[in-house]
C-alpha cells in the first residue's frame, strides 16, 4: 500500500520535567521544606518524525528512553514543553476529547473491559460512549467478532477469559469506532506463543484490509519483526534511528547463521570470524562474521572436507539486531 497522507506529524518536540530532590529522614524532610532543590530533566529532546496512513511503526527503546512520555503527548495526556504535534489534523492537548473519538489505544497491562461482565456488555457500553449509530455498531461488531474469533467467549465474564482471549477483546473494544490510528503499548505482554502469533496475525490483517495505522511499543522483538514495516529507536529522549525494517536488517546484519548437514559426523572447519555453535551427529552450525569471512568461502572450505547434504543460511534474530543498535547508540 502506498503511504502518502500524513496522519502524525511531530516537529522539534521536547518535554522537560522538574524534579525535586528529597533528603533522607525527618530532618531531611524539614530541610526540603525550607531549601528544596529542583532540577530540570529532559525526557524528550527535539525529536521529529511523521507517519503516513497505513504504516506499521515500532517505537522502541530501553526503559526510560521516553517512549511513554511521547505516547502521552501524542494522545493529548501531556503537554510538550516545546515543539509541534498534529495527529489526524488535530493538536492533541488542545482537542483531546475530539481526538479520543478518532484513535484507539491498547495497553497490555491495563484493561478497558469490565472484569465481572462479558465482553458483549462492555462493547455495548462503548458504543454509547462513542455515540455510534446502531446499524454501524452492529455491522462493525459483527465483522470484528468474526475477524477476532470472539464467538466462543463473547458472553463469558472477562474474569473467566485467558489472557490471550482478553487481549483480543481489548483490541476489538479499541476498534469499535473504526479509528484510523491504533496505539499499542506492549500488546502481547504475558501471552503464550500461540496467542502472540494470533494477535500479530490479526494486527497485520487489520492494517492490510482497512489501512489502519499501527503505532506499537514493545520489548518483544518478534512483535516488531512480524507486525511492523518501520522502526523508530529512541534512546535518552532522542531518536537514534528511523528506518524501514528491511533497511535496518540490511545495515545491521553483520553475521549469518550457517547450518550444514554433512556426510562426516563432525567437521574440522576453522576460519577467521567463525564461531562454532554445534558440531556433532552430521550437523554443523556456526555463526559467521561477514567482515572476516564471506559465507561462500565457508561453504567452499566445507566442501573440501565433506559432502554437503543440506545448507541453510539464517539472519540473526531481531533481538540481536536491536541489541547491536543499542550498543552503537551507547558508544556514540
Amino acid at each position: 500500500m502506498p503511504h502518502s497522507q500524513k496522519v502524525i506529524t511531530v516537529q522539534h518536540l521536547s518535554k522537560k520535567f522538574l524534579l525535586r530532590k528529597n533528603f533522607p529522614g525527618i530532618l531531611g524532610a524539614l530541610k526540603g521544606l525550607v531549601c528544596s532543590k529542583v532540577t530540570e530533566v529532559a525526557a524528550i529532546q527535539e525529536i521529529s518524525f511523521s507517519i503516513s496512513r497505513g504504516e506499521r511503526v515500532a517505537f522502541i527503546g530501553p526503559n526510560g528512553a521516553g517512549k511513554s512520555t511521547t505516547i502521552k503527548m501524542l494522545t493529548g495526556i501531556l503537554h510538550p514543553s516545546s515543539g509541534f504535534i498534529e495527529v489526524l489534523g488535530l493538536v492533541p492537548w488542545e482537542k483531546r476529547s475530539k481526538l479520543g473519538y478518532q484513535i484507539g489505544t491498547v495497553f497490555g497491562q491495563r484493561t478497558q473491559l469490565w472484569y465481572h461482565l462479558p465482553p458483549s456488555d462492555t462493547f455495548d457500553l462503548l458504543s454509547k460512549i462513542y455515540d455510534l449509530e446502531p446499524a454501524f455498531y452492529k455491522n462493525q461488531l459483527d465483522a470484528l467478532v468474526e475477524a477476532f474469533d470472539l464467538t466462543p467467549f463473547f458472553h463469558k465474564p472477562v474474569r473467566q477469559l485467558s489472557l490471550g482471549e482478553r487481549m483480543r477483546c481489548e483490541i476489538v473494544a479499541s476498534l469499535l469506532h473504526n479509528p484510523p490510528i491504533l496505539f499499542l503499548d506492549e500488546p502481547t505482554i504475558g501471552l503464550d506463543v500461540n496467542a502472540k502469533l494470533k494477535i500479530r496475525g490479526l494486527l497485520n490483517k487489520l492494517s492490510k484490509d482497512h489501512g489502519t495505522t499501527l503505532f506499537l511499543t514493545s520489548h518483544d522483538t518478534a512483535d516488531i519483526e512480524q507486525v511492523c514495516d518501520r522502526v523508530i529507536v529512541l534512546d535518552k529522549g532522542a531518536i537514534v534511528l528511523d528506518s524501514a525494517l528491511r533497511e535496518l536488517k540490511k545495515t545491521y546484519i553483520k553475521k549469518k547463521i550457517l547450518n550444514l548437514t554433512t556426510d562426516e559426523e563432525t567437521l574440522p572447519l576453522k576460519l577467521p570470524g567463525l564461531r562454532i555453535m554445534e558440531n556433532a551427529n552430521y550437523h554443523f552450525v556456526c555463526e559467521v562474521n561477514l567482515a572476516d569471512t564471506p559465507i561462500d568461502q565457508v561453504i567452499h572450505e566445507a566442501l573440501k572436507l565433506t559432502t554437503l547434504k543440506d545448507v541453510t543460511i539464517e539472519d540473526p534474530s531481531m533481538e540481536e539486531i536491536i541489541r547491536t543498535l543499542y550498543e552503537a547508540a551507547c558508544h556514540d
